[in-house]
């Protein structure tokens, strides 16, 4: 008769191994991504509770005070505004802009990989055309392109980063329709008499539609550095309320002497995109989506 081994995983109890799964370390990295992104929206909502200070007031006999000086917990920048300030409104903005311009993206580019999908022929080929345009520029590039063009307004920024958004959802949807459309329940509703409209958004899209909500998820971050790099470039909403790009840009002139201008704001919207990226990651786990 054979002896267990200790730690052999066929006498590990199933329980124990789903208990180390749900509180393993991706389990608390997860946690900890969904409490900064929690923190980022209550800023967005609600930045008093951040700080009682007014972003828009300039106080130049406290200009340039490093971190906790004179109660600058992140320092000030070379108008004497406190950087925590400055971060917590400003986070109002980026979360705007990621959230709208994924949606715009998303809608978009989900109704065109839709149709492309599911008609084919020449709707496909129209369509595909008109993606395989879109990405002959970079993201950010499309986006500044389109920003330069506009001119620079909230609406504007929402629509250049939401328009660099459109071809990756398409394609990503064009490819689901065309798998799902050779299922057999959808051939069923169209032998049934079921009109095109009717089986495009009642059976296809509903079927489609996991793999362009995980991609939504992760977009809002790369949506969120997009419009962080306009505003960098100046093309972003001018506004006496930095956004965190612009906090970039401000604090470019100061970085041998107030390194804390930039730095601050660049580890905001690093571990942002971060924690963004890590909730994508957990529902492209739970969707199943390869």
């Amino acid at each position: 008769m054979a002896t267990a081994v200790i730690g052999d995983p066929l006498t590990v109890p199933l329980t124990t191994t789903r208990r180390r799964r749900r509180f393993g370390p991706d389990v608390v990295v997860l946690g900890a991504a969904l409490v900064w992104l929690t923190v980022v929206l209550l800023a967005a909502i609600a930045p008093g509770v951040f700080s009682s200070g007014d972003p828009t007031a300039l106080d130049p006999a406290q200009a340039l005070r490093a971190p906790g000086v004179d109660g600058f917990l992140l320092g000030s920048d070379h108008y004497g505004r406190d950087i925590v300030t400055l971060l917590a409104y400003g986070a109002r903005m980026a979360v705007v802009i990621g959230l709208t311009a994924t949606a715009l993206g998303f809608a978009v580019g989900t109704l065109l990989g839709l149709v492309a999908g599911y008609a084919g022929g020449a709707a496909d080929m129209v369509i595909g055309r008109f993606i395989d345009m879109l990405m002959c520029f970079p993201g950010v590039l499309l986006a500044m392109i389109i920003a330069a063009g506009l001119g620079a307004s909230t609406n504007n920024l929402i629509i250049a980063v939401g328009i660099a958004a459109v071809p990756g959802f398409a394609r990503v949807m064009r490819g689901q329709a065309m798998t799902v459309r050779a299922r057999l329940f959808i051939e069923a509703a169209d032998s049934v008499g079921f009109s095109p409209w009717r089986i495009l958004w009642r059976h296809l899209l509903p079927n489609s539609l996991a793999p362009s909500v995980v991609m939504a998820t992760v977009t809002v971050g790369t949506s969120i550095v997009a419009a962080a790099s306009l505003s960098f470039l100046g093309l972003g909403v001018r506004s006496d309320i930095p956004d965190w790009g612009q906090l970039l840009a401000l604090g470019q002139p100061y970085l041998s002497s107030a390194w804390w201008i930039t730095t601050f704001p660049g580890i905001v919207l690093t571990l942002t995109v971060i924690a963004v990226s890590l909730a994508g990651d957990w529902l492209r786990d739970r969707f199943d989506v390869e």
